[in-house]
């Protein structure tokens, strides 16, 4: 969404609000990064668990790297299913998605914590415009 206030200073007219009507750009507030993250179980080989999903938090808030090299420390903003379904203690649904918040990066292939048949993926990077 284009600034408005930026807009409407350069050029009190509103030229090129209009312009700008329905122009999508990539922009984000100053929160750092985001990330839409899935926690996927192997089709068959039953839901991701409560104990599950609790590693991969703690991997993803806990920081890997030094001096702002590689993986850094997260907060997680939200966790919940692709179709709202509650999750429960014991096993929720074959995929998870959360939404990752910080300014670093992180490897998915260890996020897993080795747990055979998980898989944690980046789903979608939402970052600053630069």
């Amino acid at each position: 969404m284009p600034d408005l206030v930026a807009a409407y200073t350069a050029d009190n007219t509103l030229t090129n609000v209009g312009l700008n009507y329905r122009n999508n750009e990539k922009a984000q507030s100053g929160v750092g990064k985001e990330w839409i993250v899935s926690i996927a179980r192997s089709t068959g080989n039953g839901g991701v668990t409560n104990t599950e999903i609790n590693a991969v938090v703690e991997y993803l808030t806990m920081s890997h790297g030094s001096s702002g090299t590689g993986d850094a420390a997260f907060t997680i903003g939200a966790i919940g299913t692709a179709d709202g379904s509650a999750l429960t203690n014991t096993s929720a649904t074959e995929l998870v998605y959360m939404r990752v918040q910080g300014t670093g990066d992180f490897t998915p292939a260890t996020a897993d914590m080795g747990i055979s048949n998980l898989t944690v993926a980046k789903v979608c990077v939402f970052e600053p415009a630069t």
